[in-house]
Parts: C-alpha cells; structure tokens; sequence
C-alpha cells in the first residue's frame, strides 16, 4: 500500500513494543496513532484506518462527526467520515515540508463527538531518493600556480543533495589523472567537501591547462549523480593561496540579536609578498544567498556582522561559506566554512486553538461534563515551548490537561444556576515557563439552558383587600402578580382561585383572570351580611414539571350607608311605627313624656343617629332632643291647650347620603284620675312579669353580695400576707390600662386616670380598684372620690337607666374580641356593630350595643366613650370623670355623678330592663292612692 508502521529497520521486538503502546492509549480519551508513509505518493492514498485502529464502530461514525484537525499545517490529510479511512488530500514533498531534520513527523488531531473525544494522530513522512547530487554550477574553473608543490590543496565546491540519511550525499570519485587526487572532508552527515590533492607539478608550457571531471554520488538503490567539469589553468606566478587559519567555525548567537551584532571573524593568510599575499573576503556560493541578507561580512577584516532578523523558529543553524582571496594578478583563493547556531529565546506566545465547544449547557448539568477541547502549542523551545494553562478561581470550571500536557478539557466542577448567572464568557489564559513568561488569553462564552427549578414568588405575602359594599357585579376588584426566576414556558405564571379557610369553594362569587392575576367579583358584597373572608390564590408555571404556590388573600369589606334607620319604638300592633302616650296636663315642663328609639344595620358615622322633629300639633309644647329621641315637655298646659298632639319625628343617619325614617307620636292629654287609672290597668296586666323580674333580681343581688363579701375577705388575706413594700401595679403607674376576661362573656377594662380607677367588665361591669371573682351580675364599686365624709358609698342614683331596645339586645350574647380606652372626656370611639339610640333620663349618656339579631361575625369593635348623643362635651377639671360613657360591648350605659356633698347627691346604680318604668309606675300608683287617701280623709 505504500506505507507501513513505522517498520523499516525495526525488529520483532520493536514491533511488539508499539503494538502494545497502541493498545493502551485505545483505551484512553486522548490515544494517539502512529503511521508511516513514503513521500511522494498519489493523492487520495490511504494511511491508515482511524477508526479501526482505536476500535470504534464504524456504524455510529456517522452520527460521530469524526474530522481531522491539522492545526497550522496545510490539509495534507483527510479523513472519510462513513469508514474512518485517513487518506492523502496532497502531495507531500518531506524536503520542502522538513527540510533537513529528522524524523519527519506531521501531527494531526482525530476529534469525535457525542461524546466527546480527541485523539492525537502522528504521520511520519519517510524520505525516497527522489532527488539527485547537484553541484552549484556545471563547471568549475580552477587556477593553480605552476609552482604549485605536490600536496597542495584544493578546495571544490561540494554538491548537495535535500534527501537525508542513506538517500543523501554520500561520496565524490574524481576521474582518473595523474596531477591530483581526490580527498575528502565530512563537516557534518550531510555536507561534504571536496579536495584536490596536488600529487606532481605543473609545467604550463607543456600542458597550460587539465580537465577533471568530478562525481558525485548518494546512497540510494540506485545511486543518483552529479558530475562537476573542473579546468584546471596553470598560473605562472602567484603560487601560494590563502589559507584559512580554521576551516571551521562554529558560533552561538541568541535569535532576535540586534542589528550590528558581532558574530565572528574570519581569518585567513597569505604565504605571498605584496599584492599576492593580501587577502579579501566574500561570500563564497549561492547556498549563502539567504545567509547574506541575515549577515554582512567586512571583505578586509572578515568580521561578520547581524544585519537582519535572526529567527530560531525558522531556521536553527545557519552555514555560511567564506571565500578568501588575494590579490595577485592571478588571485588564489580558499574557502572557510563558518557555522551559526541561533539559540532561542521566549519570543512566542502560546496559541489557543479551540477544537470543540458546547456553547450551551443545561443548568443542572452534572459535574465533570465537558464543555470544550483545546490545544495549546508554543513555537519556542525548550522550557520556553512548555505552557500551563488557568482559569479564574471564581467561576464553576475547570481545565483537565490530557497526558500529553498540550491538550486540556473545560469541565464543570461546580452546580450551576441560571437565575445567579445566566452565561460566562470563560478566559482562558496560556503561559509559558520562559523568563520572562508570555501569556495569551482565549475567551470562550458559554450559555446556561434554564431548566424549571423555582416556584413563582408573590409580591405579597398575604395581600390585604379592603372593598367597599355594593360593589357592582363582574367588576376588578384587586390585581396580583408573582414572578418566576425561571425564563421561557418555565416563567409563563398562570393564577387560579384555591379555597376559602373553612374549605368552600369560592368560585361562586369570585373570579380570576388566569394570565394577569386580575380577581373580578360575580356578586355584589353586603357588609352587613359577611364583614370579612379569606381565600387561596394559587400561581403556576408552565414549566414540565410545573411549580407552583399560594398566597392568601384576606378581604375586608367597607361599609356603606345603604341601610336606613328603622324604628324600635314606637311600634304599633299592625308594624307601622306608630304610637299612642297619656300624659295627666298638670305635668311640669321638662316632663319626660316617651322615647324614640331607633337602630342602624350600618357602622360607625352611617349609624350615628339624630332626631327632629318634622311636625308638631304645638312646636311650643313638646320638645325633641336631637341625639337621644327624648321628647319633653317644653312647659306646662294650659286650658286653652288641645287634648291630642301629633308629633311627626324624622331619625337621620350621619351618612355622606343621609338615610331617614318616620316615627309618628299621638299624645294626649289626660286628666290625672284618668291617667291614674290608665296606669292601674297597665300595672295589673304586668303585675305578675315585674314580680318575676322582682324575684330573679332579688337572686342574683343576695348571689353577688355572697360573693362580694367572700371576695373582701380574701382580698383582706391577701393583703396581710403580702410584703411591706408590695404595692399594686396602679399604684406604681398612675395612668394605665389593663385587660383581662373569663369565658366568651367576661372582657374587662381597667381604667384609671388621676386618683380614680374603672373597672369595665364584658357585658358586666364593676367600677373601683377591683373585680369580685366570679360575679356574673353587673356591679357597680364606687371608688374612693365617690364615697362621703365617712367613707361608706353612697345610696344608688335612681337615673341609671336601661332602654328597651338594650334589653332586647340582652338575648344576643356578645363576644367582645377588642378592647381599647382612650383618655380624655372628650374620647369618641365608633364601634364596628349598628348602633340604638335611645332616650332616657337626662342623666343617660347614650348608648351603643348592637341590636337584636345582629350578626356577630365581627372582627373588630370601636367603642364611643365620653359624654351621650345630644349632651355638648363637659370641661372638666383635672382628676374629673365624663358624666356618661358607654361600656364596650355591654347593653349598660353608665353615668357618673360627682356632685358631693349635696343632698340631691346619689350614687349611680345600674338598673335593667322594664324596672324603671315598673318603678314609676308604682310611684305614680302610689301617689294616686294618697290623694285619694287625703281625699277620703278630709270627707270623713
């Protein structure tokens, strides 16, 4: 086939030893291939299988891409990608590709994909004789002294041969003659010079001149020739050439040497006088052309000088021939041979060549995966040629050098992640050992592939909705986005309704937008009807597997005033808000004749409620207040006074729009008998539910008093078996408020502000500096201010009242969840709950308690304290108390009185339910029944 192993001149030995070098690197990432072949051949010659000697299937070449990669050699080579054939592209001539030097090796890189691999292949290119001897010139003309002596020399120009080893020059034979002999001298394994050896003078009157042919030969089979014409011309004068004082000279020089550099001088002498005996110098054959333009030689002095670039990458020696001549008239010559060695120096940079990249790799890649082959090449030498090769320290990759050393493999060394960085532009930096190192750098970008590894992430956490009522149905009501990390379908977020925390669905009256997140309301919300409620949103991505995540949003619906007053009282039979009073005419202005009571389904200023009066039979008789529903009597009647008046009354709320309802009010004016009488009936008929109530009451004051005493007494315990210096928590802070409860129904502020303290109970209420333990009636403590000169508390204010619409209030059981105080008498807090407004006694505050069947879904209360509806704010002084304030969640008002010292002066009390009117109802029986005693006195 033209080509072998590496075989010419090997042994069985050898042979085994490389087949078994072969095997193991077949067993490697990176093996390397030798082959052998003879320059010259035709192109498309096969070297060798590729695949076959590194044991690949030829099936898979296909889909393995398998190329040759030459690096800066031109495309000699070529390999066939379906059977892995490595075949000639050109013709190879190892003259003109190595020149002089052997081996002659080309080295190719065989680089397969999937995976990955690189495998160095090295052709030795074998010499051929191919080219014969050659001398410079056809002919030779040579000019020798007749006084020229036996033994004399003469120095020929020597053939030269590009073949190298057996191929190359090898001997000269000179034809046979009787003047001279042929000797010659082996400078180095391809250069040999020729000699003359003078062996019997001349006589140029006998034979002027004499023709020699001389031979030159090569070793190869068969032998390739040259043949040099010599004329020899006797001279008759000057007989004596110069000689050199050395036939050699060998000098080092380091490449790059400036200009001007001295190299060497060449010395060469006459035996001659004159003329004839002074020598000049010149360069003596074509084969120092090139040497010349590099080299200037000083024809006088023989000094040769740098006169141009010195590169030891092109070229590592250099062979100069120096001609010296005199100057006879005949001028005799001889040539000196001046060999220079160029030493390197670290002038080169090393070369990065890439031979294969993956540019994009996913981000849960495995550690060690490859990511790029390159090769590394230093045209220097030495310690100047070896490169190492780095990365920065603070990227995720690593280089992996290959046993060879001049090949390295990019791999991972750590996880990656797309969201931190999504691509790297890699630096590679090659270095070589020299002094100083040169560097080259080769940036490689690679691209991180996202895979679905992150959840969306909402903006909030959970997202707080506040919508008022009423909203109109179908209409946005709130927009959520979250994002996703991710890129690509892996970021895309979808949105969808989850559940609401009881686990109903919500998808009946809610509604989401799947791609912006937008929430629609399907129904319009009633405050009144559901105050708060909570639901799921889930986002999803569109990654493969999809990620998902939730966030709960918690909507809080505004109340609106879209509800109007109704009207407790009066109410007639058939529901219409009507209703009918007897009052005796000899009442007295400021006669409290009845009450307007009403409720709000709404909160806070929507609920607050006022009164006026809108007709009147006598605007001069009856008056309204404004914010209790209290209709008096503004004076006295008089005869000319109709008996029946007609009072219209219209209850506002405070709402931006205000709502209204009418409550008509007949009264008539009665005689006192009558109106006595009127009041017996109506004491008979609830004769029997006041002495019930009567009883029950009796009960659970004989209860609290039990416990109040067994809780002095404890208290007194407690006190004695303190410490000296233990002092209550109120005493050591002067204004503080504190909370505690007991069960659903026992919600208690402590209140105190300057030397008097409060202590407000649930539903159940106590004033002074402690609760009674396990009381369940409403108890009123009156703290130290309120007592008189002897300490003991003062008898009960009878205006403490209770209204009927507070007692309807009483069947629902309130769950107070919030409590506050805010100091100061002028303090409003609104609560959360519709609001009764009732009239009561001028000592009444107003009141706030949420009406019968109120739902009891609230979350939060805001409480009124300070002066009632229709009172205007008290001035009071330091260490003052309001004269009313309503106790948070409970159906009590409480009015505190501070007028000390006076005998009208009582303590407040809390009554309940109808007992105030059953009261006056019996004073008024009472009273009718000592008239009419006196009446039946004075007749006896």
């Amino acid at each position: 086939m033209g080509f072998s192993y590496h075989k010419s001149g090997m042994d069985c030995r050898r042979t085994c030893l490389h087949f078994a070098i072969l095997l193991l690197l077949w067993n490697t990432t990176s093996a390397q291939i030798r082959y052998s072949i003879q320059e010259e051949l035709k192109i498309g010659t096969t070297v060798g299988n590729i695949a076959k000697d590194l044991g690949i299937d030829r099936g898979t070449l296909a889909d393995r891409n398998l190329r040759i990669v030459t690096g800066a050699k031109q495309d000699l080579f070529q390999v066939n990608g379906r059977d892995g054939a490595l075949f000639l592209n050109q013709r190879i001539d190892r003259e003109e590709l190595c020149g002089k030097s052997t081996p002659c090796h080309v080295n190719l890189k065989a680089v397969i994909e999937n995976p990955l691999e690189m495998h160095h292949v090295t052709v030795e290119i074998v010499d051929v004789n191919d080219h014969s001897p050659s001398f410079p010139s056809k002919e030779s003309r040579l000019e020798i002294s007749e006084s020229a002596m036996p033994g004399a020399r003469f120095q020929l120009e020597g053939a030269r041969d590009p073949d190298v080893g057996v191929n190359g020059l090898r001997f000269y034979k000179l034809n046979q003659n009787e003047h001279f002999r042929l000797e010659i001298e082996d400078l180095n394994e391809n250069t040999k010079i020729p000699f003359l050896i003078l062996q019997k003078g001349f006589d140029r009157e006998t034979a002027p001149s004499h023709s020699l042919q001389l031979t030159a030969l090569d070793g190869g089979t068969p032998h390739r020739s040259d043949i040099l014409n010599i004329t020899v011309i006797v001279l008759d004068v000057n007989d004596n050439a110069p000689v050199c004082k050395k036939q050699k000279y060998t000098v080092i020089i380091r490449e790059n040497a400036p200009i001007g550099t001295f190299v060497v001088k060449v010395n060469a002498s006459d035996l001659d006088a004159g003329a004839n005996g002074e020598v000049t110098y010149a360069f003596g054959n074509k084969f120092s052309s090139h040497a010349s333009e590099l080299f200037d030689l000083d024809s006088e002095s023989g000094e040769i000088k740098v006169k141009g670039l010195i590169d030891f990458e092109e070229n590592q020696v250099y062979e100069i021939n120096i001609q010296a001549s005199d100057r006879g008239s005949v001028p005799l010559s001889t040539h000196c041979n001046v060999f220079v060695k160029v030493e390197d120096v670290n002038d080169n940079k090393p070369e990065i060549d890439v031979t294969s990249l993956s540019s994009r790799i996913r981000e849960d890649a495995p550690v060690g995966t490859v990511v790029a082959l390159m090769g590394v090449t230093d045209l220097d030498s030495g310690v100047n040629g070896q490169v190492v090769c780095t990365l920065a320290e603070d990227l995720p990759f690593d280089l992996k050098p290959s046993s060879e050393g001049n090949f390295y493999s990019l791999v991972t060394k750590s996880p990656l992640d797309r969201e931190s960085v999504s691509q790297y532009d890699i630096t590679v930096t090659a270095k070589n050992l020299g002094n100083p190192s040169l560097s080259s750098t080769k940036t490689i970008r690679v691209e991180i592939s996202d895979i679905n590894d992150n959840s969306p992430v909402f903006s909030e956490n959970p997202y707080t909705l506040y919508l008022v009522e009423n909203n109109a149905p179908g209409a946005s009501m709130f927009s959520m986005s979250a994002s996703d990390a991710d890129e690509g379908e892996n970021a895309q977020v979808s949105y969808s309704l989850g559940h609401v925390s009881a686990g109903h669905s919500v998808a009946s009256f809610l509604n989401i937008n799947p791609e912006n997140g937008i929430i629609y309301a399907l129904r319009s919300f009633d405050f009144e009807t559901v105050k708060t409620f909570q639901f799921n949103v889930v986002a999803k991505d569109s990654g493969t597997p999809s990620l998902s995540s939730n966030v709960t949003v918690k909507v809080f619906i505004l109340d609106q005033n879209d509800n109007a007053p109704v009207i407790l009282s009066p109410v007639s039979a058939n529901g219409s808000a009507e209703g009918v009073e007897e009052i005796p005419r000899n009442v007295n202005a400021g006669h409290s004749v009845a009450k307007v009571r009403a409720f709000d389904a709404d909160i806070g200023y929507n609920a607050w409620l006022s009164f006026s009066l809108q007709h009147a039979t006598d605007a001069s008789l009856f008056g309204l207040e404004r914010y209790t529903g209290q209709i008096r009597t503004l004076r006295s009647f008089t005869e000319t006074d109709e008996a029946e008046h007609k009072l219209v009354i219209v209850v506002k709320d405070n709402g931006n729009v205000s709502l209204s309802a009418t409550a008509t009010v007949i009264i008539k004016a009665v005689e006192p008998k009558e109106a006595f009488a009127a009041s017996d009936t109506e004491s008979a008929v609830q004769s029997e539910e006041e002495n019930n109530v009567t009883f029950y009451l009796i009960i659970t004051l004989s209860s609290v008093s039990a416990l109040f005493l067994l809780s002095i007494i404890g208290l007194i315990a407690m006190q004695c078996s303190k410490p000296p210096d233990y002092s209550p928590k109120y005493s050591r802070d002067p204004n503080y408020a504190d909370t505690s409860g007991n069960g659903t129904l026992c919600h208690s502020i402590q209140y105190r502000s300057g030397d008097k303290r409060y202590m407000l109970v649930g539903p159940r209420m106590s004033i002074g500096s402690a609760i009674v333990p396990g009381s369940n009636a409403n108890t009123l403590m009156v703290p130290d201010h309120r007592r008189g000169t002897s300490g003991e508390p003062k008898a009960p204010n009878a205006d403490w009242r209770y209204s009927a619409s507070l007692r309807a209030g009483m069947q629902s059981s309130v769950h107070m969840e919030e409590s506050s105080v805010m100091q100061g008498a002028q303090g409003v807090l609104v609560q959360n709950w519709p609001t009764v407004s009732s009239a009561a006694g001028d000592a009444e505050g107003g009141e706030v308690s949420p009406p019968v069947g109120a739902g009891m879904n609230s979350n939060s209360w805001h409480y009124r304290y300070g002066p009632g509806p229709g009172y205007p704010p008290q001035a009071l002084k330091p260490g003052e108390v309001p004269e009313a304030f309503i106790i948070p969640g409970s159906p009590a008002i409480i009015s505190i009185r501070q007028d000390q010292g006076g005998p009208d002066d009582k303590s407040d009390f809390i009554t309940f339910g109808k007992k105030e009117e059953a009261k006056k109802k019996k004073k008024k029986k009472k009273g009718k029944e000592k008239k009419e005693k006196g009446k039946d006195g004075e007749e006896e």
